[in-house]
């Protein structure tokens, strides 16, 4: 089954960001891009590496208009601990959603029964709170933000022009496809 335009769940989650508390809910993640980034676990290996890629690259990424939210089947007391302990998770400026119950790790599809854990699932969210690109991949291999970023970006760029689509490897600025019968086997 296939999670594109799947819309988003109603859903309260508690959130650590800039050393304190607060509740995100599916309004929040309204009104603009979102990325949604579920990883297994705090305090593990992979993990602490691909959350501080993502906050070098967060900048960036409110600059495009995402928001980004990691996600993780821990609470949000352990966010803190992990921030509290960790020089690559002290970084982090982005929300870091708590998913104890694992609703938005269930409703997505990303959540690993026998484990307890979410997978290494990214959801790029429009502003409508659809899913509009994903990935699942392997606990074991890390993912990259800025193929993440360029997929924001791409995805907003056929969002706005529903008439041109995105060669691959397209970076913002350079020439798009307007698909035509013209073009068929041109490629």
């Amino acid at each position: 089954m296939t999670m594109l335009q799947h819309e988003i769940c109603d859903f309260k989650a508690q959130a650590f960001q800039n050393n304190e508390f607060h509740e995100v809910t599916k309004a929040d993640l309204l009104g603009h891009w979102s990325v949604l980034f579920f990883y297994p676990a705090d305090f593990t290996f992979v993990c602490p590496t691909e959350l501080e890629d993502l906050a070098a690259a967060y900048p960036e990424f409110q600059k495009a208009g995402c928001e980004i939210y990691s996600v993780s089947c821990d609470t949000h007391f352990v966010h803190k601990a992990w921030h509290d302990a960790n020089e690559k998770i002290a970084k982090i400026a982005y929300p870091m959603l708590a998913d104890p119950t694992a609703q938005l790790a269930k409703d997505l599809d990303t959540y690993n029964e026998a484990d307890g854990l979410a997978e290494r699932g990214t959801f790029i969210l429009n502003p409508e709170g659809k899913v509009v690109a994903y990935e699942v991949i392997s606990s074991n291999v890390g993912r990259n933000a800025d193929e993440l970023l360029r997929r924001v970006q791409a995805s907003q760029f056929v969002y706005e022009h529903g008439d041109q689509v995105c060669p691959a490897k397209w970076q913002p600025g350079e020439e798009t496809i307007e698909p035509s019968l013209d073009l068929v086997g041109q490629f």
